[in-house]
């Protein structure tokens, strides 16, 4: 053989592999994330951002600061903010989760004390599906959704996200 060929057939494994690297790269790039205040962590699939803005629990003026990532149209988001007291944290976690479900236009069929959310509704004349918790510890609330294309996320990616979440 030449040492032409030898040299190419070297090199094609070399370029099918970088190809196939190049194939795999996943959606989902999973990476540990703590807060700045290092109240909660929680398994993001992209490199979260965070914005603060204030908001409206039920007659409550909060700070509310949204740590979020979006994959294929798909927001997971945990969102954090302070209340006055336990009680009023605890009371404004209905709130939370209304609020939500309006954004998508969801009805709203469960029980006051429901600390989750799976619900399909609609933004922006997409069908959208809404899968959520919603805790308190102390004075502090979360929320953590993943909002998306209904039918588009794997159930197995929320799942991940949601359970991932820890607050200290």
């Amino acid at each position: 053989m030449r040492p032409s060929t030898v040299r190419a057939l070297q090199i094609v494994p070399i370029l099918l592999a970088g190809a196939l690297l190049v194939g795999c790269n996943p959606a989902y790039n999973w990476r540990d994330h703590t807060s700045e205040d290092g109240r909660f962590k929680a398994l993001f699939p992209a490199k979260p951002a965070t914005l603060t803005r204030t908001v409206d629990l039920n007659g409550l003026q909060v700070e509310m600061t949204m740590t979020a990532a979006k994959v294929d149209n798909t927001t997971f988001a945990v969102g954090t903010a302070i209340a006055p007291d336990a009680a009023r944290a605890q009371a404004a976690l209905p709130a939370m989760r209304l609020a939500l479900l309006r954004n998508i236009g969801a009805p709203d069929a469960s029980s006051t004390d429901d600390l989750s959310v799976d619900a399909t509704g609609a933004g922006q004349g997409t069908p959208m599906h809404l899968s959520g918790r919603f805790a308190a510890k102390g004075n502090r609330v979360y929320q953590v959704i993943v909002l998306g294309p209904a039918g588009k996320t794997p159930p197995e990616q929320v799942d991940q996200f949601l359970t991932s979440f820890t607050s200290f």
